[in-house]
């Protein structure tokens, strides 16, 4: 009896070290930074809300190659809240990657977000180190439509091995993810670590040595991450899920860990680059239905490797002038890029309020939808549309507000809506039928 006592006190001990994740949730629907305040505060002091305009949520020139004339060929164009004020508090960002031939995003760690990639055009080497005491390198070869996971925390790099420009689009789960480049913060730092020290810890006899030695081979820089999110803060490299497992979701391997609202971990020697990877994400979907639009999700279901992380992505077609209806994502903030055609794309506020705030994207514009709120796009154009997005969740979740409302299994009594809606109820019977 005692033993049984102390296991469910230590389990309920992790269900609540659980429910703190990496950033409280939100307490209203967006906190739009104000950059001019002189708080200090995680993050940065909210605009008072009835300020807040379209333009508070959005970046443009996203589609515009960055600059790849240098040394490592390889150049990153970052929308964080820096760019996007009200990506304040919501956990999540993006990112285009433009890589000369052979150019490289040098070995580097986010220590506060995972990452999520895809390539849009050309073919990357992509990679990750797992740390101590494997330090086992996961390493695959990305094609255009391809999408890789990279766990929070861990370093990895991606490489251009082709004879063109490679681009690519990431997202990851912060707002800040933070970035350290293993070689400045190793060999460049200011001031500068002892060269003594460096040549020790990389067992040559002196410092040029062991910046050739960086060269040659990934080195893991154990890092004490904090990301942005609502996902619990993974306690080991990664925790791929086993789709396969049933009953009570608990694992002992290094710590003592609760699965509960996640999928059970399959052994770390068991995992292979196929569990962080997806492919297929550039061909178009199917928007021959009714509302002309077509989703394509990769998240845990698709990418095991997810598991944990806090994010996931989507592509979104759009036949001309079809739409994305009116849904929420109860777990998740969203991040959208336009990568053909022009959208109109809107959220709007709670109650008492219930603002619109919307406005039209052309190729290459960011917009934010924050986590909970009623968001919507429609092609504005007279050809197909494509956007690429990613969410603060490997499971962000869809409710589709006609569906749940006109098409729930059993149906919603109709006189409850025809009240709702101040409608006829056979107004009502006449909607429930088309759902």
């Amino acid at each position: 009896m005692a033993k049984t006592i102390l296991l469910l006190s230590l389990v309920a001990l992790t269900f609540s070290c659980l429910a703190f994740a990496f950033e409280p949730s939100p307490l209203q629907d967006f906190c739009v930074a104000d950059t001019t305040s002189p708080a200090r505060v995680n993050g940065l002091a909210c605009k008072d809300p009835m300020m807040v305009q379209a333009s508070d949520f959005s970046f443009s020139g996203l589609h515009i190659p960055g600059n790849t004339s240098n040394a490592v060929g390889f150049v990153a164009k970052a929308v964080n809240a820096v760019q996007v004020p009200g990506l304040n508090t919501l956990g999540i960002s993006l990112v285009r990657l433009d890589y000369a031939p052979w150019g490289i995003n040098p070995p580097h760690t986010h220590p506060r977000a995972s990452e999520i990639l895809t390539v849009i055009e050309g073919s990357l080497e992509v990679g990750f180190v797992a740390s101590n005491p494997e330090n086992r390198l996961i390493s695959k070869v990305l094609q255009k439509g391809d999408v890789f996971v990279f766990p929070v925390g861990l370093v990895h790099f991606q490489r251009n091995v082709g004879y063109g420009n490679a681009v690519a689009i990431a997202a990851l789960s912060s707002q800040n993810p933070g970035v350290i480049t293993i070689a400045n913060a190793v060999f460049g730092s200011n001031a500068l670590i002892a060269s003594d020290l460096l040549a020790k810890a990389f067992q040559y006899y002196t410092l040029k040595m062991a910046k050739q030695m960086l060269l040659l081979s990934l080195t893991v820089l154990t890092i004490s991450s904090l990301a942005i999110a609502y996902e619990p803060s993974p306690l080991q490299d990664f925790c791929v899920a086993d789709s396969m497992s049933s009953g009570i979701y608990i694992y002992i391997y290094k710590y003592i860990h609760a699965c509960t609202h996640e999928f059970i971990l399959i052994s770390s020697l068991m995992v292979q680059a196929n569990d962080f990877f997806f492919g297929g994400l550039h061909i178009a979907g199917n928007t021959s239905n009714a509302v002309g639009s077509s989703i394509k999700p990769v998240n845990v279901a698709q990418i095991p490797g997810l598991n944990t992380l806090g994010i996931a992505i989507v592509r979104l077609d759009f036949a001309p002038w079809g739409i994305n209806p009116p849904h929420i994502h109860p777990r998740a903030s969203e991040i959208l890029t336009v990568l053909e055609g022009s959208l109109e794309v809107g959220f709007v506020t709670s109650n008492p309020e219930n603002r619109l705030i919307t406005m039209v994207l052309c190729k290459g514009d960011v917009f934010v939808f924050p986590v909970g709120l009623v968001h919507f796009q429609r092609n504005v154009g007279n050809g197909f549309a494509v956007a690429m997005a990613a969410f603060g969740s490997q499971n962000p979740g869809l409710i589709g507000i006609s569906n749940a409302v006109f098409g729930s299994n059993p149906p919603i009594a109709s006189d409850v809506l025809a009240k709702a809606f101040q409608v006829d109820k056979e107004i009502v019977k006449q909607i429930q039928l088309k759902f």
